[in-house]
């Protein structure tokens, strides 16, 4: 008769502990960078042309913006750009976004950050997010996809960006960078 041999794990914390089974189901601790998600500090979209998520870890390789009730005051389309320790990057961009409304289909491209036409109107709301993931060394690569609730509505869009370092920032603006925010929340969720 054998005998069952039971072991006490504890559960991965957010230090990055994680718990790796071998094929004789065994387990074993692996320590991971970053294994866990961290949330950031929400900020209000209410004011200002941009907004700035700044202090982010070198050990991300995923970063996710999530968008909730997000308004701007004004038509210039929505632009999402990365920095590193030398600031915002603001060209060399590979992005495309598109908006389907009623049936009609917009398609731009960016160079100036990952963009997204908001419609050519003043009163918008949008819910949605997009995501940075790490290709490799200081490459990132997106994709997003956000729907409007006043209106029937909705922003796709996805590109590339090489940094010139490691990624420590992301901001959110508008292509002109003078149209201002006037509702919503915005947060980021950084993992390893």
């Amino acid at each position: 008769m054998s005998t069952l041999k039971t072991t006490n794990i504890a559960h991965p914390s957010a230090t990055g502990n994680n718990i790796v089974l071998d094929s004789g189901g065994g387990a074993a601790f692996s320590q991971i960078k970053g294994g866990a998600i961290t949330s950031g500090t929400s900020v209000a979209s209410t004011s200002g042309t941009s907004i700035d998520f700044t202090g982010i870890p070198s050990w991300a390789k995923r970063i996710t913006v999530m968008f909730d009730g997000v308004s701007g005051s004004a038509a210039s389309d929505l632009l999402f750009q990365l920095g590193d320790s030398g600031g915002i990057e603001t060209s060399g961009y590979l992005s495309a976004g598109t908006q389907l409304s009623s049936g009609s289909l917009t398609t731009t491209n960016y160079t100036a950050g990952i963009g997204f036409p908001w419609g050519g109107i003043t009163a918008k709301t949008y819910q949605g997010f997009i995501q940075f993931v790490n290709l490799t060394g200081n490459t990132w690569v997106a994709n997003g996809a956000f729907g409007r609730s006043d209106t029937a509505n909705t922003l796709q869009g996805g590109g590339s960006k090489t940094l010139s370092d490691v990624l420590t920032q992301v901001r959110i603006t508008h292509v002109n960078g003078t149209d201002t925010f006037d509702a919503g929340t915005i947060n980021i969720l950084y993992e390893g």
